[in-house]
């Protein structure tokens, strides 16, 4: 049969993935059986461990309309395998948002408008109810909470969507403003289920079998298994002891994590709502049955949302902590209804969407402070999304099922397991050969055929790499660090990039009035500083400062944004909100108040004349703030329409970045010097806001205005100012960044603030060097058929006093780089060149100027105006040029990129937080190298672990194959000993030294498969080895030596004094029967035993490394111990032998000048590794002799890069674990740093541009443009 054509689901998503239909074979299934019965049912384990080959194994691939079963594989670079069932549902119908029909269903095609317009059709009464009998088949599968439907007219799987694709904004509005009738909710609920995020704790049988099913476990039972049959019963009970408390330990911490997480959802997951069932009827039911379309009600004392939905009518003051980590309440307001304008004219179609119009959206878990609603309109919300749909639903989904992290250090790990499975193999085929020549019997042969490879692969691995990472964690929390993905810790030691959010993270929380400047006539008046100044009371910049927010009263104190809230402040004023009585008793909405503090209040007595009362109140001055326009950090501002006490016409007023307010002031209003003074101060680091204001028309009424959209009113504006704040940097910015300087990590700054604002900042933390030198980079989208084009603007930011004289722009400043040997140049001889965008100008640079991208993601340093997803897509281009990425940010507006770098760390007030890996406790950025220094710990002690259980077992597997060349073995305690009392205590405790205090330049290795690595476990291998080989035929040559039997005596003990000798002869015979049959005890046992046993501790001192990543060892005192008393005691059985011991652990009495050579011997193995480990293995300087010529190059340009000046001026460790001679970098950044050294238009002149060549195709865009330099 020909191969079904490749189908994918969740296209272009970051979930995408190629789908597979099959069903069911039933000779392929006989099969199966038959191969379990043969094998064991190992066939069945492995089918278990490989989902895609258990249903290539039992099914025959057909056409997706005809599957039973799918297998799914995500196209990332993981390849992630899945198996599902397709399941059957019969409704009344086959839309989702449609309605229950009758007769022949259509095939649909999901479109969301047929959808709408069948639901209106239904309410209308046009579709007639359908026939109870007459149903239609739905075919569906779900995927880790998430449902997909078969859609007959694409022949493929779609996901389950609501009302967040495809419906206009008017459609919400004349569709869903009335709710649905209970039999559309029913038959909606069939396609939607119920609205719950059901987080399932597994039942203990059931984890237990998943967890006893892992390979490692499977792996465990067949050594036990094994041991047991070779009659070692200690060694196996011991191991099986360990393996039990393993297992009830994860499944303690597996189960205690569904438990905690299924509270946490499960805590607000049903609650009573009251939904419409038409106009005025109303019906309370519970949260579980509802589905996308109900029209909830939100009462006025507030709620944890059930759901995600967006209001239609009223606001609402929301606390979004659990969702973002932002703390601050946060006013919903209502969606905007576009379909009639205020004006009457029909306005452009909207799409909704849940991310534009988050100001319009209750999110799932949000709290509902208060809500302000108006007498006969009551605060109303359309379902959008339901269940695992929504906002909480996706993040739990998040935390269900991660994303799986792939480190090099694991995929090394694998392949060198891999390795030591082949050396097995070579050990088993000698194994094989020595017994048969021996007549060893069948079985025998087979048993320590087989025991070989539970020597070779150490069983506790896993575990011992584990430990360093749980006593990072450990050691985070301490300092006030959580994580909820441990794994990712050792990647935290590769990190070399971090971006920083700005304000709240490198600056204060709080904002300081520095002054403002107000606008008259077209021309800016003298710098003021007195807000509460009596003659700017009843100006209009003061009311727009006093008015223009979205600050509310909770519990009576005034909360809200930070920067609302000093503005507000700064001008003295009070703010009033109705309460929930006064609303009642009027028909027209009660406002929001704001009104000068040192005014009285209106009084009047009883009896007062009206004229007089009338006079009272126009002496009163207080604005009422009708409709609010929330901030957005995509449209950069926010704006209010207001009415003051006594006047006639409403007053709009505007505030935001001051390129985009002027941007909608009238020419007229803006002075003409406004770009010169507006950099004058955000050079200063000022954070400037430009006030604007509009006296609406007549035909602007209270009551239009509640449906006007925002650009209706955010026109025509006239200037008022601008108010300039102060962000001071925090006290421990500058510290941090320089620690992360010194140690060779980037840092860039990612902020929403303005461009040269953001500069001034970078500056001044020290982001930007005194003389480095800041390339402005201005692109514009192609327009009126010219092609996109780049600006290059250089700025003068450096003060007279910083200025450090350099050579003149036309003389080459000379780098002067060896292979990975930094030779320093002075810095006060190097200019640095940093560029700095803003988040349009990286759009289009993204999608006209692919190719020139990596460069500026190369030098840039800051990026300003930064949208949330902007701030994503930088963090993805950045590790396309293979930075290990972290994101520091205040988990605001950085939930996506905190998420997507490989580090994500927020400065969030709670405790732990769901939008990023790492949530620090400490509001400032002194997490960031706490967190790095922890991270290359864990990754060095990951490196030692495996290599000293690498050494671990192939010392152990030396030992026996010596011993099986003379048809011996070690003993059963010998083994327990080993592994019990040397090997985890010691791979247990040299996991716990502490990180080293400072960040070096270096980084630690990330990969095992390196020279320089390989080279140290190949030399400690092979000392182990000639050791071992020396001692096991040197004892052969001591005079005294003969084939040990219980008759021996060597050591001369004179046993004639109690004993007559041939009847302890017997006695000794008939008390080690046992041992004789397996030929445990002589003198190679002994000496092997001995030898081997001082090879462990020596390796494992070897490879315990300290600075520059730890401590020293000795700080780990534990560690100190282990080694200490494990050494005593062998030392002493060794040395003085005592009989008891002696049988315990079925050793033989050597002479003591044999015990003598046996400490020479394994005195000389201790110097000669550390020797060869520190001064061959270890040694930088030997290294950097060997594998580099010294061979300077002067490049002629005319700039120092920000990731030369970090990368080139250490000799990374990463660049010394292998020889590179002349080839290049294997980092892609790296390469274009070599590449921008010797280009000598690199960088770009001041003053010219870069225009994109116009492309043959619209499509080959990307790729056929050719950049063209022009003077401007």
């Amino acid at each position: 049969m020909e191969r079904s054509e490749k189908k994918l689901i969740n296209c272009g998503e970051d979930d995408e993935m190629e789908i597979f239909g099959y069903s069911f074979c039933s000779w392929k299934l006989a099969l199966v059986v038959l191969a379990t019965v043969l094998t064991g049912g190992l066939f069945l384990l492995v089918l278990y461990w490989l989902p895609e080959w258990s249903v290539k194994w039992t099914c025959m691939e057909v056409q997706l309309k005809d599957a039973r079963i799918l297998l799914l594989k995500t196209t990332d670079e993981f390849q992630t395998w899945f198996r599902v069932r397709v399941h059957c549902l019969y409704a009344p119908g086959s839309s989702s948002l449609g309605c229950p029909q009758r007769g022949i269903v259509k095939e649909s095609s999901y479109s969301t408008a047929t959808q709408v317009i069948e639901e209106q059709e239904c309410k209308e009464g046009l579709l007639p109810k359908s026939n109870e009998s007459e149903q239609t088949e739905i075919w569906y599968f779900i995927l880790q909470n998430v449902k997909y439907l078969w859609n007959p007219a694409l022949q493929n799987f779609v996901r389950l969507t609501a009302l967040e694709v495809g419906i206009s904004c008017s459609a919400v509005h004349s569709c869903h403003s009335s709710g649905l009738s209970k039999s559309v909710q029913d038959y909606r609920k069939l396609f939607y289920g119920a609205n719950q995020i059901e987080v399932k704790v597994p039942s203990v049988p059931k984890l237990l079998i998943k967890e006893v099913l892992n390979p490692f476990y499977i792996f465990q039972v067949f050594s036990m298994v094994l041991w047991t049959l070779d009659d070692y019963y200690f060694y196996a009970s011991a191991i099986f002891l360990m393996s039990m408390v393993s297992i009830c330990t994860s499944l303690y911490t597996v189960r205690k994590q569904y438990v905690l997480l299924h509270d946490m959802v499960a805590a607000h997951n049903v609650v009573r709502v009251t939904v419409y069932r038409g106009e005025n009827e109303t019906e309370a039911i519970f949260s579980t049955d509802l589905v996308p379309g109900d029209l909830i009600l939100v009462p006025p004392t507030g709620m944890i949302m059930p759901c995600d939905a967006v209001l239609i009518s009223g606001t609402c003051i929301v606390n979004e902590s659990m969702l973002t980590g932002e703390s601050v309440p946060v006013t919903k307001t209502n969606l905007p209804n576009p379909a009639w304008a205020a004006n009457g004219l029909i306005q452009q179609e909207e799409v909704y969407s849940p991310e534009e119009h988050k100001r319009h959206t209750l999110f799932c878990g949000t709290t509902v402070i208060q809500t302000r609603f108006y007498s006969g309109e009551p605060v109303k919300a359309v379902v959008i999304r339901t269940g695992f749909s929504t906002s909480k639903g996706q993040l739990v989904n998040s935390i269900l099922y991660p994303k799986p992290t792939e480190f090099k250090l694991y995929r090394d790990a694998y392949r060198f397991l891999l390795c030591l499975v082949g050396v097995a193999g070579i050990g088993m085929l000698y194994s094989i050969i020595i017994s048969t020549q021996e007549g060893e019997p069948a079985s025998r042969i087979i048993v320590e055929t087989l025991d070989i490879i539970t020597i070779s692969v150490p069983p506790a691995l896993p575990a011992a790499m584990t430990a360093g990472i749980v006593y990072a964690q450990q050691r985070l929390k301490k300092k006030g660090i959580f994580s909820i993905s441990p794994q990712r810790i050792n990647i935290c030691g590769q990190l070399n990039l971090i971006c920083f959010d700005k304000t709240g993270t490198l600056t204060e929380d709080g904002l300081d009035m520095w002054g403002f400047l107000r606008c008259h006539i077209g021309r800016f008046l003298s710098l003021e500083t007195n807000v509460q100044a009596e003659h700017l009371m009843r100006t209009p910049f003061v009311a727009a400062m006093a008015s223009c927010h979205s600050l509310t009263k909770i519990e009576g104190k005034t909360s809200g944004d930070p920067l609302d809230l000093k503005m507000y402040e700064a001008t003295g004023w009070d703010l009033e909100e109705p309460t929930v009585e006064e609303t009642a008793l009027h028909d027209q909405i009660m406002p929001t108040v704001v009104r000068p503090a040192n005014q009285p209040h209106i009084s009047t007595q009883p009896g007062t004349d009206e004229n007089t009362e009338l006079h009272e109140i126009m002496k009163v001055y207080e604005i009422g703030i009708l409709k609010q326009f929330p901030f957005s950090s995509a449209l950069q501002r926010m704006s209010v329409v207001t009415k003051t006490l006594g006047e006639k016409r409403l007053v709009a007023y505007l505030k935001g970045a001051p390129e985009t307010v002027v941007a909608l002031c009238k020419r007229e209003t803006v002075p003409e010097h406004f770009s010169e003074v507006l950099e004058s101060y955000t050079r200063l680091g000022l954070r400037v806001i430009a006030l604007a204001y509009r006296k609406l028309e007549h035909k602007f009424t209270w009551h239009k205005i509640q449906n006007a959209s925002r650009e209706v009113i955010e026109c025509n504006m006239e200037l008022l100012g601008l108010v300039m704040m102060q962000n001071k940097l925090k006290p421990q910015t500058m510290p941090v960044l320089q620690e992360l300087r010194r140690a060779c990590i980037r840092s860039v700054m990612v902020t929403g603030d303005n461009m040269l604002t953001a500069v001034s900042v970078a500056r001044e933390c020290g982001m930007i060097p005194p003389q480095g030198k800041v390339i402005i980079t201005e692109a514009l989208p192609p327009k009126e058929g010219q092609p996109a084009t780049i600006h290059w603007q250089y700025t003068d930011e450096v003060a007279p006093s910083e200025v450090i004289e350099t050579a003149d722009r036309n003389e080459d400043v000379k780098l002067k780089i060896e292979d990975n040997v930094y030779q320093e140049v002075p810095q006060e001889q190097e200019t640095s060149y940093h560029f700095a965008m803003s988040g349009k100008s990286f759009s289009v640079v993204f999608e006209h100027f692919p190719d020139l991208l990596p460069k500026l993601l190369l030098c840039g340093t800051v990026y300003a105006r930064m949208a949330p997803d902007q701030k994503t897509q930088l963090v993805e281009e950045l590790q396309k040029v293979d930075y290990y990425v972290g994101m520091c940010g205040d988990g605001a507006n950085d939930c996506g990129a905190l998420k997507r770098a490989h580090a994500g760390i927020s400065l969030s007030e709670l405790e732990a937080s769901v939008a990023s890996p790492f949530t620090s406790r400490t509001p400032d950025i002194s997490c960031v190298p706490h967190l790095i220094r922890e991270g290359r710990a864990a990754l060095v002690t990951s490196f030692c672990v495996f290599k000293f259980m690498a050494l671990y077992s192939l010392i152990q597997y030396l030992s026996v194959l010596l011993l099986y060349s003379i048809l011996s073995n070690l003993g059963d305690i010998q083994f327990l000993f080993i592994d019990l009392a040397l090997i985890m205590s010691l791979a247990f405790t040299m996991s716990l030294n502490h990180s080293w205090k400072e960040l070096v330049p270096q980084r630690p290795p990330s990969s095992l498969i390196s020279l320089q690595m390989l080279l140290s476990v190949a030399t400690q291998i092979l000392i182990c080895l000639a050791f071992q080989v020396i001692a096991f035929l040197l004892v052969k040559e001591q005079p005294w030596y003969e084939e040990w039997t219980p008759a021996t005596d060597v050591c001369h003990h004179s046993l004639n004094s109690s004993l007559d000798h041939n009847t302890s002869a017997e006695m000794l015979l008939s008390n080690n029967t046992i041992e004789d049959s397996h030929n445990i005890m002589n003198f190679e046992n002994t000496t092997v035993f001995f030898i081997s046993s001082f090879q462990y501790l020596v390796v494992a001192l070897v490879f315990s490394k300290g600075k520059p990543y730890r401590q020293s060892i000795y700080t780990n005192y534990l560690f100190l111990a282990s080694v200490f008393l494990t050494y005593s005691f062998i030392l002493f059985i060794m040395m003085y032998p005592i009989k008891l011991i002696d049988d315990f652990f079925q050793l033989v009495c050597v002479p003591y000048d044999w015990r003598l050579t046996m400490l020479a011997l394994t005195g000389a193995n201790l110097l000669l590794s550390i020797f060869l480990e520190n001064f061959l293995c270890d040694c930088d300087l030997l290294w950097q002799h060997v594998c580099y010529r010294k061979q300077q190059y002067d490049h002629r340009t005319s700039a120092t890069y920000p990731q030369l000046e970090l990368d080139e001026l250490a000799s990374t460790y990463s660049r010394r674990l292998c020889c590179h001679g002349d080839r290049p970098p294997k980092t892609k950044y790296k390469q274009l740093a070599q590449e921008l050294l010797v280009d000598p238009d690199w960088p770009p002149q001041p003053k010219t541009s870069t225009k994109a060549k116009a492309t043959v195709a619209e499509n080959e865009q990307s790729r056929c443009w050719e950049p063209q330099t022009t003077p401007l």
